[in-house]
């Protein structure tokens, strides 16, 4: 397996930013020139104030287990001392990193997915719906739209809770500004015919982030004819992460949503060129 960090800075311009790069080796088999997969990036939560463990490496064994190249994105939260757009910019330039260094991963460039969790959730759908605005942000060419997104019991919009994400993310700015960046950051209210197809998925019993974050994506998903795939599991709290016990303690709450992997795997291979 290749394992290797990358540290965004010295190739885009960025404040900081470490992907992770976790990908299977090439086949020995000569014939199987040309190999690739298609890649994942896995964007952990943890309410733009952290990067969650439980929702790097454990996600990122499981994907790569199905056939993807696995990539982990560590971006910077508010402690860190930066602010959107920087964790937008993060993301978008991971996305163009993969794709122009594709072939040295064994990536096939046109198939680069995200799954994000909780505020990673967050980011992924920012990049998902607003993609253009990125590298707008940015001030140069990025390719950085998502083939498609896995959103994890993401934040949607303060409207619906998790306030503290936003918080954490315009730390810094004016209720002024704030105001104004908002209008951005609700993922439900800017959607678009260019958005990203998505796998969404979520618990009816989460306190932390309300399944109304899912429910009004979805909904506004639906408006543009978007495809989409959602599952909300009537059982589990929040941060389930891979739904099983090296994660969790036991619960019989885990085994529903437990399918979620297998099932955005397979979402992300109505994608692909190769199905399998």
């Amino acid at each position: 397996m290749q394992v290797q960090n990358v540290e965004l800075n010295k190739f885009y311009k960025l404040q900081g930013g470490t992907l992770t790069v976790l990908a299977g080796k090439t086949p020995f088999d000569a014939s199987m020139d040309g190999w690739k997969r298609p890649a994942v990036i896995v964007v952990p939560g943890g309410g733009y104030g952290m990067t969650s463990e439980r929702e790097a490496e454990p996600i990122a064994f499981k994907f790569l287990a199905k056939g993807f190249q696995v990539f982990i994105l560590y971006y910077q939260c508010a402690p860190d001392g930066v602010r959107y757009p920087e964790q937008l910019l993060q993301l978008a330039c991971s996305v163009d990193y993969v794709r122009k260094n594709a072939a040295a991963y064994g990536v096939n460039p046109a198939e680069v997915f995200a799954v994000g969790f909780s505020a990673g959730g967050h980011l992924v759908g920012n990049l998902s719906t607003d993609y253009t605005q990125a590298v707008e942000a940015y001030g140069a060419d990025l390719d950085c739209k998502l083939t498609a997104s896995g959103l994890c019991y993401p934040v949607i919009s303060a409207v619906y809770g998790h306030v503290g994400s936003f918080d954490n993310l315009l730390k810094g700015y004016s209720n002024e500004e704030k105001a104004e960046l908002l209008k951005k950051l609700y993922l439900d209210e800017i959607v678009s015919e260019k958005t990203s197809p998505a796998f969404i998925w979520a618990t009816a019993t989460d306190q932390v982030v309300p399944v109304m974050n899912s429910l009004k994506y979805a909904e506004t998903l639906t408006n543009f004819n978007i495809p989409y795939e959602m599952h909300i599991y009537p059982w589990g709290i929040h941060g389930l992460s891979t739904c099983d016990q090296d994660i969790n303690p036991p619960s019989r709450e885990l085994q529903k949503p437990a399918k979620w992997i297998d099932d955005c795997a397979t979402f992300f291979r109505r994608f692909t060129e190769e199905v399998f």
